[in-house]
């Protein structure tokens, strides 16, 4: 699966086809952190863990910037909590 990445837009997401059928937000939120605001993913890739592929990319993306995260997203939350691995970029 590629997951791409629209730093300037604040979104990491799939495309097929020229439609982005998997989404995650995110926006810079202060000093040191950014906030997942929304994911999404289309009924059809529903269930094939594509959603926390999604925060796994944005969780990559927090560490090589330095960044905590907040997860507003109530998916995104969930998944960084119940994911150990996640737990150092919570804020």
């Amino acid at each position: 699966m590629d997951i791409r990445h629209d730093e300037a837009n604040g979104e990491f997401y799939h495309e097929q086809d020229g439609d982005r059928i998997a989404l995650l937000d995110y926006r810079r939120s202060g000093e040191g952190e950014i906030t997942i605001t929304h994911t999404e993913v289309s009924d059809e890739l529903a269930g094939q863990g594509i959603g926390k592929k999604l925060v796994a990319e944005a969780v990559k993306f927090a560490r090589t910037k330095d960044l905590k995260i907040i997860a507003t997203c109530p998916f995104a939350a969930k998944v960084m909590v119940k994911t150990p691995e996640f737990q150092d970029v919570i804020n």
